[in-house]
């Protein structure tokens, strides 16, 4: 059965995630203005859904908005989901601030459950048995008319975490992981 957040559970969620609170991460402080309202947009490939609203203003993080976002990141393949960092949401934000565009992020894999991640994993090597998009850290995205070097490029400049370059497949992974960097295929 599909775990559903709405939001008097998201919070719940976040405190089950380790979170006790849901704080700005400290990389955001140097780049994001506190009091400045930040959106993000999304287009899910794979449900059609769409999100396009701020999450975040007057210094705080809307828990109407982050429960929209985190069921536009659901695991599409067993309607699973699961509380998504709000970082990752900062890091979206600041990425298409640097690239000066309002065109949303085309989710290829947002939240993925530890069964669909076990299901990738015997498809391809590529999939990491520990991967952050089990615990909503991660996303692997594209941006309609933006070159994919100048995405991986404006994600690698934020210093906020993982980012894989998947010239071949046509995406960007994007992680609030510990800062690292990869190509795949």
């Amino acid at each position: 059965m599909a775990h559903l957040v709405h939001r008097r559970n998201l919070l719940t969620l976040g405190a089950a995630a380790g979170l006790t609170a849901v704080a700005a991460p400290a990389w955001s402080a140097q780049i994001l203005d506190i009091w400045e309202p930040r959106r993000a947009v999304l287009d899910n490939l794979h449900t059609g859904e769409r999100f396009n609203e701020v999450y975040y203003a007057n210094g705080s993080y809307l828990p109407d908005a982050l429960a929209e976002a985190t069921r536009v990141m659901r695991d599409w393949r067993t309607g699973d989901e699961h509380f998504i960092d709000p970082g990752l949401f900062d890091a979206l934000h600041a990425i298409a601030a640097r690239l000066e565009t309002p065109r949303p992020f085309q989710i290829i894999s947002g939240y993925r459950s530890p069964k669909t991640n076990a299901m990738l994993r015997g498809r391809s090597t590529g999939v990491a048995e520990h991967s952050q998009h089990t615990v909503g850290k991660a996303i692997d995205v594209r941006l309609e008319g933006v070159d994919l070097s100048r995405l991986r490029d404006a994600a690698v400049s934020l210093g906020a975490g993982g980012v894989g370059y998947y010239p071949v497949s046509n995406f960007v992974h994007v992680d609030t992981g510990r800062v690292r960097q990869w190509r795949g295929a």
